[in-house]
């Protein structure tokens, strides 16, 4: 089954909604796996992430047993399809979007950047290196602005910016950046670094490379983050149900 048209991880997750409507998947019954998944609907595995974490977010999927993702059961109906497609753009294909526009937007700055911005990307480096999370997330976005500022391009930058909004804007992409963060994925200074030194060599070629390389890391860090997530969430369920089972054969124990 092939997916077309923008948002596939939105057309993805009604399809598989309407499955599930359908009686392809009864309530309890387990998902097929990612992979398997992605080459049904013909998508990558970055849109199936999205569409599974959106489903779960409106309710009609859970993970379970680190066995895989699973039909809620449920008490009352999840919201609709239709509700589903009210999400906005996810995290992989706005990191995506991020490997085009400030791959290019880096380019340029490297043959335009002066002395003075590069010394204030440098101090944002070092402000990378705190220990307060929320100081090194906000040195994060502004060094990457602080790049698109430098191609002397409002346009360009107003593209950027408007990139690093819809982080925080839109539902999905902030619950996937979340699931990141309580995994302890947080911006790298040795990522940062290549790329200023590309700048400071005035290399847009060098200087692309390592935005690229970057946000690339950033999508694997993502998938990562949030496969982890269901399953230490499905290892946590377990200890508890161990748990349970040993009080419960401990009574009436000598």
């Amino acid at each position: 089954m092939k997916i077309t048209g923008t948002k596939l991880y939105q057309k993805v997750a009604a399809s598989i909604v309407e499955a599930i409507e359908a009686g392809r998947w009864a309530a309890g019954a387990r998902l097929p796996g990612e992979r398997d998944l992605a080459e049904e609907y013909e998508v990558s595995r970055p849109t199936i992430r999205e569409a599974m974490i959106a489903l779960e977010m409106r309710g009609w999927i859970e993970a379970r047993h680190g066995s895989g993702l699973y039909v809620k059961r449920r008490d009352s109906e999840p919201e609709r399809p239709e509700g589903v497609l009210e999400y906005d753009v996810g995290a992989f294909d706005l990191t995506e979007a991020r490997i085009l526009f400030e791959g290019e937007a880096i380019a340029l700055a490297a043959v335009t950047i002066d002395d003075d911005q590069l010394a204030d990307l440098e101090k944002i480096l070092v402000e990378m290196e705190q220990d307060d999370e929320a100081a090194v997330m906000d040195a994060d976005r502004r060094f990457h602005l602080a790049i698109a500022a430098a191609t002397e391009n409002a346009a360009i930058r107003g593209v950027v910016e408007y990139l690093w909004e819809l982080r925080a804007r839109s539902p999905l992409s902030a619950n996937i950046f979340a699931r990141a963060k309580r995994e302890g994925v947080t911006p790298r200074v040795d990522e940062h670094r290549p790329m200023l030194d590309a700048l400071r060599a005035r290399d847009p070629e060098a200087a692309r490379n390592a935005m690229r390389a970057h946000l690339r890391t950033v999508i694997d860090d993502l998938l990562e983050a949030t496969e982890v997530e269901v399953m230490e969430r499905a290892r946590n369920e377990l200890e508890v149900r161990r748990s349970n089972v040993s009080r419960r054969l401990g009574i009436g124990a000598a």
